[in-house]
């Protein structure tokens, strides 16, 4: 319990209705909230005006990963889409530096951006096409198909004798990349407890630095195999993370938003209770199951009064996106996106080696180590931000980290601009940069690199959701597209310029942190709505107030305050 709190004994029920009352003055007269404990261990916050509130199943970190133990191994079985994806950026880096590779299809800076871009674009339309999908076809199925696809491109690379087919194959498994990139995410979002929410949504970018860190030292171990080999080896091991996740998608349990979506309400309630690790008759009798099963029914009714259900494949669902009610939501998923990719992040692992040269290191095998070690620091970076991230809250790591992100690349371009005709008199210089690049992928790896997965799918309403992370997806690979692309040509005209358009872009995600991101911590997808009620507008706001009486949510909480202990808040 909280330091200051002070406890009121719990009531008999003959005494509901007076200790009802007495909450009721508490609330309106002292404009504070009280919390209520409630079995195995979660609580429930009232606030202050009687019915908005806030609930959590038990500790958040690691006490609450090791009790969520089940829900945390769904979550990081998704999160093989995201090993997929990061193999992918991973291995490249040392694809394009390879001996036998470059004397197969010797290849210039355009076709080199174009070769990386690739992966991207069919990504993007993966990642839009999910959109659909995941709402017709379940978020399992999508999963499965998104997979499917994926392997397809991983044979295509691995057996290409052209330089062709290799783009195309690239292309291809950019479609299973992209989709499983919208859809591990959305997934986890869904089965995830308010309290664990951001760290579970972080396992997503341990699963793509992990990806990367496997990707790059697989190339670098083989770099040195005899003929095509050293390259077709790296490029074929993808294929296992696709067919691993296309093979044991089935075992996941369905999302229990998509189920009330449905209007399975039995199979709902039976996920709820097995990702909560409840018995069934413990999920009908534990208040924050209902609760949640509830503010689902409530998301639910509410979409279906303000639109058409048909509406969901049609092209008017995509534009209510952009509407007044939905557009700060939207642009705060699309520029979360923008601000990850735009902060260097993917130039260093596509180009780890070109970039690291550009700095003053010599020789292969110095260059790829040091480049290498960017996955290695990113990895351990996330490790923090999985435990603690709905501790620190999404506001404060996402400012620290672009302010330093906006540091390191500031000071990289002022030594390169200083020192790149000299860098054999000048190594201090040299390895202090290398120290920058490391500090920054430390600080991506704590702020944008996780949570530019975590936002997208915390801010849009069920109705909404698959639609707007899969559009805040595309934003992902529409710049990572142009990321991979510009790169090269724009470090052969300046690698100092180079360095310094990523740090306005991570000094512009600051401004943009400081100002327009809301807190999400702590806050049920349902109850989402309370931070953006502004943009909401008053009529859905009292629509919604009026179902959540008319289905009993109201009830639930007053009986709850009035049999529970009352602490004051």
């Amino acid at each position: 319990m909280p330091h200051g709190y002070t406890t009121i004994a719990s009531s008999s029920a003959a005494d509901a209705s007076e200790n009802v009352d007495t909450a009721r003055e508490y609330l309106l007269e002292n404009k504070q909230g009280i919390t209520l404990d409630t079995p195995h261990g979660g609580s429930l916050v009232v606030h202050e005006d009687g019915h908005s509130y806030n609930y959590s199943y038990g500790p958040s970190g690691i006490p609450g990963l090791v009790l969520n133990r089940y829900a945390v191994a769904c979550a990081a079985f998704a999160g093989i889409g995201g090993l997929s994806f990061g193999y992918g950026q991973g291995v490249i880096a040392n694809v394009l530096v390879m001996k036998d590779f470059l004397a197969h299809w010797p290849i210039g800076p355009w076709e080199k951006g174009l070769m990386t871009a690739a992966l991207e674009l069919g990504a993007l339309f993966g990642a839009i096409a999910s959109g659909i999908l995941a709402d017709r076809y379940s978020r399992r199925r999508s999963i499965f198909f998104a997979s499917i696809i994926f392997c397809l491109g991983s044979v295509l690379q691995c057996g290409a004798q052209s330089l062709n087919t290799l783009i195309l194959g690239r292309a291809i498994g950019g479609l299973g990349v992209g989709a499983l990139s919208m859809l591990s995410p959305l997934y986890i979002a869904e089965i995830s407890s308010p309290e664990l929410r951001g760290s579970l949504m972080a396992l997503e970018q341990l699963a793509i630095v992990l990806g990367v860190v496997f990707g790059f030292w697989t190339g670098f171990l083989t770099r040195n195999i005899p003929g095509s080999a050293s390259w077709r080896i790296p490029l074929a091991l993808q294929f296992l993370p696709g067919i691993s996740l296309c093979l044991g998608c089935f075992i996941l349990p369905p999302s229990p938003r998509l189920s009330v979506l449905r209007g399975r309400m039995d199979e709902a309630l039976q996920t709820l209770a097995k990702l909560r690790l409840r018995t069934p008759d413990e999920a009908k009798e534990d208040p924050l199951i209902q609760l949640e099963l509830l503010e689902m029914q409530i998301n639910i009714a509410l979409v279906h009064r303000e639109a058409d259900s048909k509406e969901g494949f049609s092209r008017e669902a995509w534009t209510r996106l952009f509407g007044p009610k939905y557009i700060r939501r939207t642009l705060i998923g699309v520029m979360i996106m923008f601000f990850q990719q735009w902060s260097g992040i993917n130039a260093l692992l596509y180009y780890g080696p070109t970039l690291v040269e550009s700095i003053g290191m010599r020789g292969d095998t110095v260059t790829l180590l040091v480049s290498g070690g960017i996955g290695i620091v990113q990895f351990l970076a996330v490790i923090p931000a999985i435990i603690f991230l709905d501790q620190w809250g999404r506001k404060p790591l996402l400012r620290g980290g672009s302010v330093i992100m906006a540091v390191s690349h500031f000071l990289i371009a002022v030594f390169i601009h200083l020192f790149e005709d000299d860098w054999t008199s000048h190594t201090t210089a040299a390895w202090v940069a290398v120290f920058c690049i490391y500090t920054f992928t430390a600080s991506y790896g704590m702020s944008f690199g996780p949570i530019g997965w975590v936002l997208p799918s915390e801010v849009f309403p069920l109705s909404m959701r698959s639609k707007g992370v899969s559009l805040s997806t595309a934003s992902v690979w529409i710049n990572n597209f142009l990321i991979g692309l510009v790169t090269p040509p724009l470090m052969e005209i300046s690698s100092a310029a180079t360095f310094m358009v990523f740090a306005c872009a991570c000094f512009g995600a600051y401004l943009w942190s400081t100002y327009v991101v809301p807190e999400t911590a702590g806050v049920s997808l349902e109850e989402m709505d309370v931070v953006f009620g502004s943009e909401v507008g008053q009529e859905d706001s009292k629509l919604k107030f009026e179902l959540e009486r008319e289905l009993g949510l109201h009830d639930l909480i007053k009986n709850l305050i009035a049999s529970g202990t009352l602490d004051q808040e």
